[in-house]
């Protein structure tokens, strides 16, 4: 696409503003917006201003001017706008180098794609995420100095199946979901179908193409929707529309939803399993005569996720929630080896079909409260280092892992257990993200600075509720 054809469309949808988003650090969408009238070819390439100073993560005070540049080759318009906005997808610029600003996440993804090409093993990944999400009825959080806590509810989820009738508008009908058994039933159980549909068809709108939707194994409305896969820019843009679609649709109907990992005690968390592949000259490099149909070439790279994936989790698992879903012991992809057709392991090989475009590996560690810029870019990293050093990923193990004993355990790597360990594992591993200049040494080191005094910190010093059920008769 050129920027005569984003005018054009413009001017065809009859837009009065344009909205231009962009990633901050941790991964959320910001957004301006201006009179169409502001919105030039010369935009384009020129960009507007604004301050960055202000945004998470990014320039400090002293070096704040930006450039917003958009890319002409995302474009819709706005579902959710009163006034007819088209949307554009925008990366920072540095106004006095005209390069990529190196904390941009959008701009990182974008090195990373052409670090790919550069080293000429492939020219294209392919990545396609399973973002699960919870949608409740309420939620209540508050943190003051003497007083903490926080209450969800759902009508669907199971400890509703008592309720009296006034305590939700209507009757009580039964119908609830149990804990862990909300995995695929029809409606009435499954009370979301409609509002699944709705974010489908509007997130075809957008521009993403939605696959399936069903309701997810937890109690309390947790959902999923597939979007089919795209290059690691373009399914990371579309991770960004996906999650804006949903908390919108939610919204409008009265609904609220949420994409952190684990906000239920007691029953699944949401993960994001990442499907990606490699691929030369329109030819997938994944396929071969090895085990699960794979090539050498896929083995070295799983080689590399395997190696790395301490350091990966770091972006892929970023949050303190995020190590509440990666328990040892339970339903969680914390153990580091891969296996054909098996979840337990971290790395599965699906095997649905033998069509070689079809094969690829599935990273299950991830979770939909990452930054997708930055967690893709990372997976890539680590399994272009696998390739480039050949690193064997060993033995797959095709076993329940969840069953096996702890003996049987005791030779097979885990992941870290908390937020603090996977950012030390980044500190001590990182090179294979400079490669390329994709990653650069201070967006690490600023990364592991604003976890550790804006999330790790925060959490480690206050008081948690079921400390007072265990203390505070002591």
């Amino acid at each position: 696409m050129n920027p005569k054809t984003v005018l054009k469309y413009a001017d065809d949808q009859g837009a009065k503003f344009v909205s231009v988003r962009f990633t901050d650090l941790p991964g959320s969408w910001q957004h301006l917006t201006f009179p169409i009238a502001e919105l030039g070819e010369d935009q384009f390439e020129d960009g507007f201003g604004f301050d960055a100073s202000s945004i998470r993560g990014w320039a400090a005070i002293h070096e704040s001017d930006m450039l917003l540049v958009p890319d002409a080759g995302r474009f819709w318009m706005d579902p959710f706008a009163e006034q007819p906005t088209l949307c554009l997808v925008g990366n920072a610029v540095d106004p006095i180098t005209k390069e990529g600003y190196s904390f941009d996440p959008r701009s990182v993804a974008q090195r990373a794609e052409s670090y790919l090409k550069f080293t000429g093993l492939a020219d294209t990944v392919y990545f396609g995420p399973e973002a699960e999400f919870f949608v409740f009825d309420s939620v209540k959080f508050h943190n003051d100095q003497h007083s903490a806590g926080f209450a969800l509810d759902s009508d669907e989820a199971h400890w509703n199946s008592g309720r009296d009738a006034n305590e939700f508008a209507g009757s009580n009908l039964g119908y609830r979901i149990r804990a862990k058994e909300g995995y695929v039933p029809c409606a009435p159980t499954d009370s979301l179908t409609d509002l699944r549909s709705e974010i489908s068809l509007t997130l075809g709108k957008c521009g993403v193409t939605v696959e399936c939707h069903h309701h997810e194994v937890a109690t309390a409305g947790q959902c999923e929707i597939d979007f089919r896969y795209s290059t690691m820019l373009g399914t990371a843009d579309n991770l960004q529309i996906f999650k804006y679609v949903v908390r919108n649709t939610a919204h409008q109907f009265g609904k609220t939803a949420t994409f952190m990992p684990k906000p239920l005690f007691g029953d699944n968390g949401s993960g994001m399993h990442c499907h990606q592949s490699l691929w030369k000259s329109e030819k997938p490099l994944f396929a071969g005569d090895g085990y699960a149909g794979l090539s050498d070439l896929a083995r070295y790279y799983i080689g590399g996720l395997l190696k790395h994936a301490a350091a990966v989790v770091a972006f892929a698992a970023p949050t303190t929630n995020s190590y509440k879903r990666l328990v040892p012991g339970f339903e969680a992809p914390v153990n580091l080896a891969y296996s054909a057709r098996n979840r337990s392991a971290a790395i599965r090989i699906p095997m649905f079909s033998t069509n070689p475009k079809l094969k690829r590996l599935e990273f299950r560690p991830p979770d939909p409260s990452c930054n997708p810029y930055l967690a893709f870019s990372a997976m890539l990293l680590a399994g272009l280092d696998g390739i480039q050093n050949r690193i064997d990923p060993g033995d797959p193990l095709d076993k329940d892992i969840y069953d096996l004993s702890p003996e049987e355990l005791k030779d097979v790597p885990t992941l870290p257990g908390s937020l603090d360990e996977s950012l030390k594992a980044l500190e001590a591993d990182h090179d294979f993200l400079l490669k390329g200049d994709v990653f650069s040494p201070q967006l690490i080191e600023r990364w592991i600075r604003y976890k550790r005094e804006r999330e790790i910190t925060p959490l480690r010093m206050r008081p948690h509720p079921l400390e007072f059920s265990l203390y505070y008769d002591v």
